[in-house]
C-alpha cells in the first residue's frame, strides 16, 4: 500500500537531489534550477538505480512524470497567482478576501496532492513486486513524486 504521507517527503527528496546535482556557476552564486524535462530525466535516472529500472519502465515513468508535470502547470499557476492576491488582501486587511483566497488556494493545493498522488500511484503500479518490495523499504518510502514535475512543490 502507498503511503501519500511517506510520498510527498520523498517527492521533497527527489527535488533535492535533483537541484543539488545541478552545477553551480563559477561565482558562486545559485544559478538557475534544471527544466522540467531535466528534472524529470534526473529522477528516472536515480529510480533506475534504486530499483533497476528496465528500458520499458524508464519510458513508462517518465511519460508519466511528464504527464503530471503537464496536469499541474495550470494549477500552479493558479496558485502562484492567488498567492499574489493573498498577499495583497493581507497588506489591504481585507479580511473576506483572505478567508476567500486562502480556500482557493486550499483546493489548488488539493489538486497538486491529487495530482501528484496519481502519478505516485501509477509508478507504483509498473513495479514488479521485487521492485515495490524495495521502494517500499526505502526509509523515506520511495522516491516518489511531487512537485509538481514531479517533484517541485508549488511555486
Amino acid at each position: 500500500m502507498i503511503r501519500p504521507s511517506k510520498l510527498f517527503v520523498a517527492a521533497a527528496l527527489s527535488v533535492a537531489l535533483a537541484l543539488a546535482q545541478h552545477p553551480r556557476p563559477r561565482d558562486g552564486g545559485p544559478g538557475t534550477p534544471p527544466d522540467p524535462a531535466t528534472m524529470i530525466q534526473m529522477r528516472v535516472s536515480h529510480l533506475t538505480v534504486l530499483l533497476s529500472l528496465t528500458s520499458a519502465q524508464q519510458t513508462q515513468a517518465t511519460t508519466i512524470f511528464t504527464n503530471a508535470l503537464t496536469a499541474s502547470q495550470s494549477v500552479q499557476s493558479s496558485l502562484h497567482t492567488d498567492r499574489d492576491t493573498l498577499a495583497a488582501a493581507v497588506k489591504a486587511n481585507n479580511t473576506a478576501a483572505i478567508d476567500q483566497v486562502s480556500v482557493t488556494i486550499g483546493t489548488l493545493q488539493g489538486q497538486l496532492t491529487a495530482i501528484n498522488a496519481k502519478s505516485d500511484a501509477a509508478f507504483y503500479a509498473i513495479l514488479t513486486p521485487d521492485q515495490q518490495a524495495k521502494y517500499d523499504a526505502m526509509p523515506h518510502g520511495g522516491p516518489g513524486g511531487g512537485f509538481g514535475p514531479p517533484g517541485m512543490g508549488p511555486s
